[in-house]
């Protein structure tokens, strides 16, 4: 043991370098302490606990990050004990690890800041006002920071020194975190003017976005698409660019339907008495057709028509009875929203006929049932125009070609395969 001394003692640098391994050896174990025993400690307590914060803030591993500023301390410490380095060694070896303390807290203090974003996600109104671009740009000036001061523990100058000199860079500096300053103007207008939040459903074109906001960054806005596909759009296009947000229908209640059916033209007619007399019994219509009756005989006592002239031919048409139809039949379902917008309208004819369209908001803005609505009202439009005399307009098929030229085969004689 004496000659292994006086071995380590007749060479420096040997002395140092065991003293060094040492020290780290002690630091290691420090860490294993500080981290481990402490941890246990803290999720000990933590699971005792009621509040939930404090479980959001170990999930960060914020205490795991503080206690590695354990063994940094434990070298920091050690140094002038270490036998064999002189002053200025041990002056040089305290600037490194001055660095990496800092390094140590600043991550730890940005694992706070994410902590302090989960524990605000939590709470009510966070998805109307996230705050994450906010958490982010304090991460930025963190590290910034951070940065000014490791290198003003690496070189020894006065950190005021070097944040002068950074005024030198500022057209660089605006060059390189040009999409940062842009993000955070955006995060600004947009939290500020309320025009999106966590769970809005946006259309975004140009990007592909149609689908429901997920979250909302500094640099980012995540959307995932009802293809469950996930879209992600600079914060800065949402300001620059145009984009459809669908809460307002949602705060509405409604949702609107806005479709026509194509009638054909040809089928359009007046009802002979008999059909006035059979549909004023139905309950939609009855006094739709009271109403008119009784319009038509006032009329009709009220004009004078001179002999070998032909009266001005006026009654009831199948068309403007099955509007009526329509509007009743809607104002009576109860998956229509009654206190909006209610409209059975005739659309400018063309080509394809004459369209019939109804323009109303469904009581349920859910995607699914808002669609199963829809379709059972046009389900009830098709099934129920042949009791007005009407038909639906189709462009002609190759049934209607071979009927017309008397080609189709009778049912029965279609071709098998064997």
């Amino acid at each position: 043991m004496q000659n292994i001394i006086g071995w380590f003692e007749a060479s420096p640098i040997t002395e140092a370098a065991g003293g060094l391994a040492a020290l780290l050896f002690i630091a290691w174990l420090a860490d294993r302490v500080a981290v481990r025993a402490v941890l246990r400690l803290v999720d000990r307590l933590v699971e005792k606990t009621t509040i939930t914060w404090d479980d959001l803030l170990v999930q960060q591993r914020i205490p795991e990050r503080v206690g590695h500023v354990v063994p940094v301390m434990v070298i920091y410490l050690g140094l002038p004990f270490v036998p064999g380095l002189t002053n200025a060694q041990v002056g040089m070896f305290r600037g490194g690890l001055g660095a990496v303390m800092i390094f140590v807290v600043a991550l730890a203090a940005s694992a706070a800041l994410n902590g302090v974003n989960a524990i605000y996600s939590k709470t009510e109104g966070a998805a109307d006002r996230p705050i994450k671009g906010y958490i982010q740009l304090g991460q930025i000036g963190l590290f910034a920071v951070a940065g000014i001061l490791v290198i003003s523990t690496l070189t020894g100058q006065n950190p005021t020194v070097l944040l002068g000199g950074i005024g030198a860079f500022t057209a660089v500096l605006l060059l390189v975190f040009r999409d940062t300053i842009l993000s955070v103007v955006a995060s600004v207008q947009l939290t500020s003017n309320d025009m999106i939040r966590i769970g809005d459903w946006i259309e975004m074109p140009k990007y592909g976005a149609d689908g429901d906001v997920t979250e909302i960054a500094l640099h980012t806005v995540k959307v995932q698409n009802w293809d469950k596909t996930i879209t992600t759009i600079p914060t800065h296009a949402l300001i620059a660019d145009s984009f459809r947000n669908w809460r307002g229908m949602s705060l509405a209640g409604g949702r609107r339907i806005k479709r026509a059916l194509n009638l054909d033209m040809n089928s359009v007619r007046f009802l002979t008495p008999e059909e006035v007399e059979k549909m004023g019994r139905q309950e939609l219509l009855a006094d739709y057709i009271a109403g008119k009756k009784e319009e038509l005989s006032r009329w009709e006592s009220e004009r004078s028509v001179p002999e070998g002239i032909r009266p001005e031919p006026r009654g009831l048409t199948n068309l403007g009875t099955f509007r009526a139809y329509l509007v009743n039949y809607l104002r009576r379902h109860s998956g229509i929203h009654q206190g909006m917008t209610l409209l059975v309208r005739q659309l400018p004819p063309g080509p394809e006929g004459l369209p019939m369209e109804i323009y109303t908001f469904a009581a349920d803005t859910e995607w699914a049932r808002y669609e199963a609505l829809q379709a059972d009202l046009f389900d009830h439009m098709l099934a129920i125009l042949p009791e007005f005399g009407l038909q639906v307009f189709q462009n002609p098929s190759g049934r209607d070609l071979a009927d017309a030229l008397g080609t189709r085969r009778p049912r029965g004689e279609d071709v098998h395969l064997a």
